[in-house]
């Protein structure tokens, strides 16, 4: 989210000891241009984000864009490693629960709330019909958001086959998406090259031919009708037995929404139960939208031959929003108020996340590193306010200084 007078913030949020000059907004739509890389279906990825988790920082800038592997390991890579090795401590003394139990009973519990929601829409009464609406969209939302994002980083257990299993269940069957282009896009790339122009940049959130007003306020209610039709054409890309294996899931997520709408719910008309579909699965796509453009977009960009090591592109490229109960629920505080934590150790759970957010903050702030908070109504004033040049323009290349 680029900004002026080297300023990686908004007015009226914070960036903590960080000196930057320049500033970034975003390209528009469409696959990122990747040298090296093969779309998922295909046999290589030179992106290896999920490989920067706990251990030594290795990846991230520790291949040069024309040269080998550096051996040598830079104070850079060092304050990784210290600051994973912290991390590690707190992970390895932290029970099952924490790690995986806290966020597995949330999704459970949303899957608990189901019958309620359905027989709520039963209603002839406002209240109920309205709990009921309200109920199904919060559990939509956590199973399609929370769910996905947890499983498409294998978050949610530590069984290589059941991680598998729940990112079909969650990325397919629930948000109707392809696993693999979900995995490919937002955590070999996305996470790979957070701000990198032209890569991890957030380009496929920008809709450059709509008006602030439009993008931020309507354009959200769309995602629904969006999101499987993206999903589809993106099937080009994966192999046909992973293409069919989505078309079934999708279709089956879609048609058990609409028969429970019918048999459970009494609906009488198909139009109704799809309206009824559409008004649900779209009750938090505006803070959805708003979350995903926020966190990065505004901040500091980096070519792809000039970016930063690792713990500074993401210390530098990520911000975090307050706690929030509804969307920490639904979304989880990965996407949230750890988003800083989430970007440097993608594969913890939610609940971790939170757990070492104080040993994140504390430590960057004291090796003197930028800790991005702002607040939802900032960020959202920040946009409003600087959409061209945000969402619209090319954003210009951040020059570090002091951190290269």
């Amino acid at each position: 989210m680029p900004l002026e007078d080297g300023d990686p913030l908004s007015p009226g949020g914070r960036q903590v000891n960080g000196e930057v000059s320049g500033v970034p907004p975003l390209p528009g739509m469409g696959e990122p241009s990747l040298r090296g890389t093969t779309a998922p279906g295909g046999s290589r990825t030179d992106v290896m984000a999920e490989g920067w988790e706990l251990g030594p920082a290795l990846g991230d800038g520790d291949v040069t864009p024309g040269g080998g592997p550096q051996r040598a390991q830079q104070p850079e890579e060092a304050l990784m490693t210290e600051l994973s090795e912290l991390v590690q401590k707190v992970v390895k003394s932290s029970s099952w629960w924490e790690r995986h139990g806290t966020d597995i009973s949330i999704l459970a519990c949303s899957f608990l709330l189901l019958p309620a929601g359905f027989l709520c829409l039963r209603s002839a009464q406002a209240i109920p019909f309205l709990a009921g609406v309200l109920t199904l969209g919060v559990v939509h939302h956590t199973l399609t958001v929370k769910g996905s994002h947890l499983a498409s980083h294998n978050a949610l257990t530590e069984s290589k086959s059941w991680s598998k299993v729940w990112a079909i269940f969650f990325i397919e069957l629930c948000s109707a998406f392809t696993v693999e282009q979900a995995t490919y896009n937002h955590v070999k790339i996305h996470h790979g090259y957070t701000n990198v122009i032209g890569l991890g940049d957030s380009s496929t959130w920008k809709l450059p031919f709509l008006n602030r007003y439009v993008y931020m306020f309507i354009a959200p209610l769309a995602v629904p009708i969006l999101t499987p039709l993206v999903a589809l054409d993106l099937l080009r890309n994966v192999e046909w037995k992973a293409a069919l294996r989505t078309l079934c899931c999708m279709f089956l997520g879609f048609y058990c929404h609409y028969w429970l709408l019918l048999h459970v719910s009494g609906f009488q008309s198909p139009w109704s139960a799809l309206l009824c579909m559409l008004v649900t699965r779209s009750l938090l796509a505006h803070p959805y939208i708003h979350v995903n453009i926020f966190q990065h977009i505004g901040l500091p960009m980096f070519a792809a031959d000039r970016k930063p090591k690792r713990i500074h592109l993401m210390s530098l490229g990520v911000l975090n929003l307050p706690r929030n109960p509804l969307l920490d629920w639904s979304f989880g505080h990965s996407l949230i108020s750890c988003h800083v934590e989430h970007h440097l150790f993608p594969s913890l759970s939610d609940n971790m996340c939170l757990k070492i957010k104080p040993i994140v903050s504390q430590y960057l702030k004291q090796k003197k590193l930028p800790y991005n908070e702002d607040t939802y109504s900032s960020r959202l004033w920040l946009f409003l306010q600087r959409y061209e040049e945000l969402m619209v323009h090319a954003p210009p290349i951040t020059e570090l200084v002091g951190i290269q």
